[in-house]
């Protein structure tokens, strides 16, 4: 696999300890950053540019933010061959953003169990689109 220029980065991350001086080091290199709601607002704060995630899928955050990254405007960003005709002739009928790299972090769910008994609580910290995420980019690495 031939090495690929990073382009276009999407951060996504509910831990955002040292968020911050990474996307200044992408800025730097002329990364451009696609973000969701809060890590969006959190390094728009800082002054970093971002584009949010609702510009490339069209589409709002729903359901107190249990929907944002699953689309196919993402994934397809994530998920398509650089290498084949096809799959670039899909990216350009839909316009779709190329995502370079991918930095996550997972809901911290096991000390969610250690702080509540609140099944509600627990139940919303089961990550679904970060493993998904990584996934995408594992199959596409």
């Amino acid at each position: 696999m031939p090495n690929i220029k990073i382009n276009n980065a999407l951060i996504s991350v509910s831990n955002k300890n040292e968020i911050e001086s990474i996307a200044k080091k992408l800025k730097k290199f002329n990364v451009h950053i696609i973000s969701t709601g809060g890590t969006a607002q959190f390094l728009q704060k800082k002054n970093i540019a971002v584009t949010n995630i609702e510009s490339i899928t069209k589409f709002p955050e729903i359901f107190d933010g249990r929907v944002k990254t699953l689309h196919p405007a993402i994934f397809g960003g994530i998920l398509n061959r650089r290498f084949l005709k096809k799959d670039q002739k899909i990216v350009e009928k839909h316009n779709i953003t190329n995502i370079d790299l991918i930095i996550i972090n997972l809901y911290d769910f096991e000390n969610t169990i250690k702080k509540t008994k609140s099944e509600n609580k627990i139940i919303e910290k089961i990550d679904i689109g970060g493993p998904s995420l990584i996934r995408a980019a594992a199959k596409n690495f």
